[in-house]
């Protein structure tokens, strides 16, 4: 399903120069006086000629005025010249000169302690931020503009400011925080009778309740909008309100249509290309659920045409993707797969910008984002284009921990994006000329082409998958809306891929019935759907497995199968851990698989403890922690333990650089939703939540071990926060964790950690391959055999 733009109406924050003196003007000279004067109309005639949309005549008005400022040495001038160009720049698409000029007022107003133009300045450096797609830059420009205006009680700046910001919280997913600050200005403008102020406010609010899906809401706000820009006869508000009208949402396109009919023509009376962009792709949105797929590709093409006019690189990536929708339902595949690389290149590379972002933030800027990449995986599968298909699943799970963490910046692996094919490359800049009439064509000569490629050329490997070691293999299975698809690669060998058909209902039927016979260590149901489970995933490779000498299985799961250890699989003689070791990975654009040094293990240990049976900070006490935690301090040289009261979160940060391996034997939850969901508890009561851990600077940390947690408390989702948990450990510098997908007895944990360290002990084996064994010595025993006590443990990260 495409998806519609929205136009949300950033308020510039214009630096009007009053026309009241400043204190020296006594001591200019009359000419000076006369100059000033000039530079002063000037300026403000700048400031109507841009009211009216008229931005080169206000570009020329502000040039002149700017220049006559200078000559007389009027700072406070040249810095409102200075930022009314960064505004015109900014309304022209040319934001990085925007940035310039605001960045050279904002100086100047520093310099001169005006805290006027000063939180002017900052306000406008976060409108052009946004349009690069920098959120974080805007959000945190944005709050000290807000901190200003009301230091000096500047209400009319303070409703601006909390409007911007609540755009910015909604670039970004986050619409109950835009919503809460859209009714702070909405509050402040109708104060202040400011219909202008109120009628932006109000569109505003449209489009967040419609993101929210009430669309009931979205048509009231944008109506009430729609009153009030009439009113007041301000056409681009007008033009907003108008493509803003959800009607399409609730199946009136005809209404959708003629709305977005009149919003165009008024966007090309104003000469507003932002507003012409959304009217565009929104007809074509309309029209693609009229299915007449002509118009809609028609109004998608002008949509991209002008996103790239005016540098709007995530507009672009959205319309690329729709077009990617449209030419894949035109059976076009070959243009549609194009389309969809070209989409996932921008926001790869629009990623390389991203920064960490407020911990709050939740959801994704976009939501179309994840589907663009499953359904290119899908059609690359459907042409056995196993690598490129690879390669967009990894990524995929990038860009999951993107929209879960919100602080995935990516590296120079992930900004390169999905390659293109050399007949794809030749075409790419030629995409604009696709058109309804020549699209079949086009298309044709483009699978031709790569029809001719060979094999090779087409599953060309990137260089550093080809430094897995040899007997390493890559698992990534994908579940799609009616088969599951495997792929399965093998250093220095063709990618193999196999099909198995069953639907991800009743794949994830399945994954809960192994579940929860896992759960039951009284019974042996877990069998039949371990049994089933191995049919689908590993008897399809099982050859290919045993022809490439496989050692070590790297396996990436795919949504809820991330809440479910393959070990467990069953082939009616042997379970997968007797076969194999197994190590979770996060995704091989964010892996180093270098050797790494084996080394002598140096233990830092915090036990949870407690009084059996009693509950601790809401939490279950677990006394045989302490054991567990002793044990580790009684067999190796120089560890540090912390028990209960002295295990907080302080004297852990405190100790890091000092070990290797960090043991936390206590409660930790991976939970469905945001990241400060999920958290890891302390002794004394201290937690630190999932999205804080890469707080942690721990690069001398080979290993965490988190002995007690669990994940998929309640209903299952996508599986995320186990792979967030993965990246966050791997990005505060540490190379390997153990957890645990369901929480185990601590005294039956204490044994398979017994058994784990005694391996580490023997010395020159993997943390993975230490795993391995401490659960065969579980399945060989007589009380623990049952998957339910040493099954729940894995590893992930880069450890091999």
């Amino acid at each position: 399903m495409a998806s519609r733009f929205y136009v949300l109406v950033f308020v510039a924050l214009t630096g009007i120069l009053g026309m009241v003196s400043p204190p020296d003007l006594a001591l200019l000279t009359v000419q000076a006086q006369t100059r000033k004067t000039e530079a002063n109309r000037l300026l403000n005639q700048g400031i109507q000629q841009f009211q009216f949309s008229q931005f080169e005549a206000a570009f020329q008005s502000w040039q002149q005025a700017l220049t006559i400022y200078r000559e007389i040495k009027d700072r406070q001038g040249e810095a409102a010249a200075l930022g009314n160009l960064g505004n015109t720049y900014d309304s022209l698409g040319n934001y990085g000169k925007a940035i310039e000029y605001q960045l050279q007022s904002l100086e100047i107003e520093r310099e001169i302690k005006n805290r006027l133009g000063e939180g002017q300045s900052l306000g406008n450096l976060g409108i052009s931020y946004y349009r690069l797609g920098k959120y974080d830059k805007v959000i945190e420009f944005q709050l000290q503009s807000l901190t200003i205006k009301r230091e000096i009680k500047d209400q009319r700046g303070e409703g601006n400011a909390l409007s911007n910001l609540g755009i910015a919280y909604y670039a970004i997913g986050r619409y109950d925080k835009a919503i809460e600050f859209y009714l702070q200005s909405l509050s402040i403008f109708r104060e202040l009778k400011d219909r202008f102020g109120e009628g932006n406010a109000l569109s505003n609010l449209g489009t967040a309740y419609d993101a929210l899906g009430d669309y009931g809401k979205a048509i009231n706000y944008q109506l009430q909008s729609l009153e009030i820009a009439r009113e007041v006869k301000d056409r681009r508000g007008e033009g907003q309100a108008l493509s803003n009208l959800a009607y399409y949402a609730i199946g009136k396109y005809d209404k959708a249509i003629a709305h977005n009919l009149q919003s165009s023509a008024i966007a090309k009376e104003t000469r507003d290309r932002l507003i012409r962009k959304n009217s565009l792709n929104n007809f074509g949105v309309a029209y693609e659920r009229l299915n007449p797929e002509q118009e809609a590709i028609i109004y998608l093409q002008e949509a991209l045409i002008i996103a790239k006019e005016v540098s709007d690189r995530s507009s672009e990536g959205l319309a690329l993707a729709n077009l990617g929708n449209m030419l894949s339902k035109a059976k076009q595949s070959e243009l549609a797969i194009l389309f969809y690389k070209q989409s996932i290149n921008v926001r790869e590379e629009i990623r390389k910008d991203i920064k960490k972002l407020d911990r709050d933030i939740q959801k994704s800027y976009l939501t179309t984002v994840e589907k663009t990449y499953r359904d290119l995986a899908d059609l690359l599968l459907q042409q056995n284009r196993i690598i490129e298909a690879l390669q967009v699943l990894d990524l995929l799970k990038v860009q999951e921990l993107e929209d879960y963490l919100k602080n995935i910046k990516g590296n120079d692996r992930s900004a390169q994006g999905v390659r293109l094919l050399a007949p794809e490359q030749a075409l790419s800049d030629k995409l604009l000329a696709v058109s309804p009439d020549n699209i079949q064509d086009i298309n044709n000569q483009l699978a031709n082409q790569i029809q001719q490629l060979s094999k090779t050329e087409i599953n060309k490997v990137p260089y550093y998958l080809n430094q897995i070691p040899q007997g390493t293999v890559l698992l990534y299975p994908f579940i799609l809306g009616d088969r599951l698809e495997i792929i399965l690669f093998a250093p220095n060998n063709p990618p193999i891929r196999r099909t198995t058909t069953i639907s991800k209902d009743q794949l994830e039927t399945l994954i809960s019935d192994y579940r929860v016979g896992l759960l039951d260590s009284s019974s042996e149901d877990f069998k039949e759907p371990a049994i089933q489970l191995y049919n689908l995933l590993i008897k399809p490779i099982e050859a290919e497995l045993v022809q490439f000498n496989t050692k070590t299985i790297l396996y990436a799961p795919d949504g809820q199968l991330r809440y479910i250890p393959i070990a467990a699989l069953y082939d009616g003689k042997q379970l997968l851990v007797e076969k194999y070791q197994i190590s979770n990975l996060i995704a091989y654009t964010l892996s180093d698989f270098t050797p790494q040094p084996q080394n002598a293990p140096n233990i830092l240990a915090g036990a949870f403890g407690g009084k059996a049976g009693d509950r601790k900070f809401g939490q279950t006490a677990l006394p045989a922690t302490v054991r567990e935690v002793q044990e580790i301090a009684n067999s190796f040289q120089n560890s540090v333990t912390l028990i209960e009261e002295q295990f907080s979160r302080k004297a852990i940060e405190s100790k890091f650089k000092n070990h290797n391996i960090l043991h936390l034997a206590t409660h930790a939850e991976f939970n469905v939703g945001s990241p400060d969901q999920s958290f890891i508890i302390f002794g004394n009561g201290d937690k630190i939540r999932l999205n804080e851990i890469t707080d942690w600077q721990i690069p001398n940390i080979d290993l965490i071990i988190l002995s007690a947690c669990q994940t998929g408390v309640g209903k299952l989702g996508s599986g995320v926060e186990i792979l967030g948990f993965g990246y966050q450990v791997q990005k505060a510098g540490a190379k390997q964790a153990i957890a645990s997908l369901w929480s185990v007895k601590d005294d039956e944990t204490g044994v398979l950690m017994s058994a784990f360290y005694a391996e580490l002990r023997k010395g020159d084996v993997t943390v993975t391959e230490a795993l391995r064994r401490a659960q065969m010595s579980l399945i060989k025993s007589k009380d623990y055999n049952h998957p339910f006590y040493w099954s729940a443990f894995f590893a992930i990260g880069n450890g091999l």
